[in-house]
């Protein structure tokens, strides 16, 4: 064998390796559309907090938006690089007392179809479970803040007790307010009256009235009526450290904090939403509060800038992996 014989014999074999295609690992295939579990943890005072987020849906703002101007919201939506329908958040907010688990809202559960019901994965690996759960309280009762209530006709959270305001509970528990909303409304009542049964059945659902001071040391509930006849927040209080938790005061935060006289078809009554909205809005800012948005981009949870006259603009928590 010549020498350049030997050569070509010895690398052939490299060579035919090199000739292989490489396989791509961009066709394995690709995973599962939906997002991790979300939950957020930080702490106000001495009470720890962690934001969970049940699901997303599309929100056709420009068909829900009242008192805008023509465009008004498409223009406000495209400088945030947005678009009707925007994808509007499902969230819920747990806070550890140190004693006590409390539940702020429990998502849409089943009613959203899958769009929500992601609560409990949330909370699971948030490092709890539904069983722990001590008191639930409602901002209102629609039905992305109760659905989540119960899963297939049972209680979700069997241990809990189901704070509302009386004012809310007696609304939608009693048929003849149907007389009272649009047609958008009147579905909210058989489906809340739905999910709370069990709950009632089992002793657990407690109606409280306004004034009540703290319903457990460091939780007052503070009433925003308007965007149903007993909306209420929620104010965690430590000291200075304080954070609202306030339901759908504001449903689209990149529409009503720059025009917080715009609504939401979803309102009972346009002129209390407002006024409610511009009031803690303003007492947001004064007060330095931290707040906690249902429908607020996840985790929800920012502060409120003031922006010129009756403007403002939301600033989210700067992320850490530091509670």
């Amino acid at each position: 064998m010549t020498l350049k014989s030997a050569l070509m014999a010895a690398l052939l074999p490299s060579m035919a390796v090199m000739l292989v295609p490489a396989t791509s690992q961009a066709a394995a295939p690709m995973a599962s559309q939906r997002q991790a579990p979300g939950f957020y943890r930080m702490h106000v005072g001495r009470f720890e907090v962690t934001a969970l987020l049940d699901g997303t849906h599309p929100f056709p703002v420009d068909q829900l938006a009242f008192g805008a101007k023509p465009r008004e919201t498409d223009k406000l939506l495209a400088q945030r690089y947005l678009a009707s329908p925007v994808e509007g958040m499902i969230n819920a907010f747990l806070v550890n007392t140190g004693d006590r688990l409390i539940l702020i809202d429990t998502g849409a559960g089943d009613l959203y179809g899958k769009e929500a019901g992601g609560l409990s994965a949330a909370l699971r690996a948030s490092g709890y479970s539904p069983e722990q759960i001590d008191d639930i309280f409602i901002t209102h009762l629609h039905e992305d803040h109760v659905g989540g209530l119960v899963k297939d006709g049972r209680m979700v959270f069997p241990n809990a007790t189901v704070h509302i305001s009386k004012r809310d509970y007696d609304f939608w528990t009693d048929d003849s307010h149907q007389a009272e909303v649009g047609a958008l409304l009147k579905p909210f009542f058989p489906a809340v009256q739905g999910v709370l049964r069990p709950y009632i059945a089992a002793g657990r659902v407690v109606p409280f009235s306004e004034g009540e001071g703290d319903l457990i040391p460091g939780l007052r509930p503070i009433a925003a009526p308007g965007h149903t006849p007993g909306h209420t927040t929620y104010l965690l209080h430590d000291g200075k450290d304080a954070m609202l938790f306030w339901g759908d005061t504001v449903h689209v935060a990149g529409v009503q904090f720059d025009d917080p006289h715009i609504a939401i078809k979803y309102d009972w009554k346009v002129p209390g939403a407002i006024a409610s909205r511009d009031r803690l809005l303003a007492e947001a800012v004064k007060n330095g509060w931290w707040v906690a948005g249902a429908h607020i981009s996840f985790p929800g949870i920012g502060h409120i800038a003031a922006k010129g006259r009756n403007a403002y603009a939301w600033v989210p928590a700067n992320y850490t992996l530091n509670r």
